[in-house]
């Protein structure tokens, strides 16, 4: 499991970096997003749900069922709405309301 960052979409506000706990994510030269190792990521997609420009998509993996999808977060009002593209484009979305996802 990885992140990708789209450098024409990153706007270099940097919160994708100050949200990784692994410290993982740096600026380049441009001022855009990037992540330092791959390998080293966590998964734990807190640069996913900060990003505001949509530019990081998580892709999951075969080991988790993933097959080539990937993931990513819109943030619309009180809303995130996760969407799940697959290896084939076909989209599939989950909505959830911000104020109650941790409602028990």
């Amino acid at each position: 499991m990885s992140i990708r960052i789209d450098k024409e979409k990153c706007i270099g506000c940097g919160r994708c970096i100050e949200a990784c706990p692994g410290n993982l994510l740096k600026k380049d030269q441009n001022g855009k997003a990037f992540i330092l190792h791959m390998r080293d990521c966590w998964g734990c997609t807190s640069c996913l749900k900060e990003c505001k420009s949509s530019a990081i998509r998580f892709f999951l993996g075969a080991d988790i069922g993933g097959r080539g999808s990937a993931l990513s977060v819109d943030i619309v009002g009180d809303r995130y709405l996760w969407q799940v593209t697959d290896s084939a484009g076909k989209v599939r979305s989950i909505e959830v309301n911000k104020k109650e996802a941790n409602k028990y």
